[in-house]
């Protein structure tokens, strides 16, 4: 029998947190939930699950304090669960390094649906932390742009000869743009190729991931095209 996906989920309504565990169970998914961040981040230290989700709103550690700790220990995948889409909660959360957000009240459907898409873009198969990339869209090459050398086969980054650091997700977002230098790729073109969003999604997911990008690849280096979207400066 294949291995369960571990799901951490941090969740201080009761409700909710057993209701969607045991959604999540006979979905398959093996589930560790906690009622605050800081029982959440203790749980994620000892468990090493293989996707996180952390409501925004819990006592002890919130969500966003909880997913910048975990971003600096893990590339692990994490969704933040928000009970109001609101800018500033979706942006805090996106910039402490989750990969994807889901809006309260949410339907089970559509948060398992989420997961798996988010599982996938990580190469995920069961079992442990996984960094790998699933279908590596360019051939194996190493891609230069200037200072910054993109290894396609190796899922490596250098910059002026340094390594930086990517999460799959970020890593997934520059391997489209480097396989179309110059070329101007939409949000919703993003959101369908790296996120894997068969439906319209929230482009500010895009807009806050490309910042991210710039910040460790270099400000200039992805130009943003008005009413259009982002190109990679060939």
């Amino acid at each position: 029998m294949a291995e369960q996906t571990h799901v951490l989920f941090v969740e201080d309504d009761d409700v909710i947190r057993e209701a969607t565990q045991l959604a999540l169970e006979r979905d398959g998914f093996a589930v560790t939930a906690m009622p605050d961040g800081l029982s959440g981040l203790e749980a994620f230290r000892a468990d090493r699950p293989d996707i996180a989700l952390l409501d925004v709103m819990v006592p002890g550690l919130d969500g966003v304090s909880l997913c910048r700790r975990i971003r600096d220990e893990s590339t692990v995948p994490v969704i933040m669960l928000s009970a109001r889409a609101d800018s500033i909660d979706v942006v805090l959360g996106l910039e402490a390094g989750a990969d994807d957000y889901v809006t309260k009240p949410f339907d089970g459907a559509v948060l398992v649906a989420r997961i798996r898409a988010v599982l996938r873009r990580f190469g995920h198969a069961g079992g442990s932390d996984r960094t790998e990339i699933a279908e590596d869209p360019l051939t194996g090459a190493v891609l230069t742009f200037g200072d910054l050398e993109v290894d396609t086969e190796g899922m490596e980054v250098r910059r002026a000869g340094q390594p930086v650091a990517l999460t799959p997700t970020e890593m997934r977002l520059l391997l489209e743009f480097s396989s179309a230098p110059g070329t101007v790729l939409s949000r919703d073109k993003l959101l369908e190729r790296v996120w894997d969003y068969g439906w319209g999604g929230d482009t500010r997911v895009v807009d806050v991931h490309v910042q991210r990008l710039r910040q460790k690849i270099g400000q200039d280096r992805i130009e943003t095209v008005r009413g259009f979207g982002y190109k990679l400066k060939a």
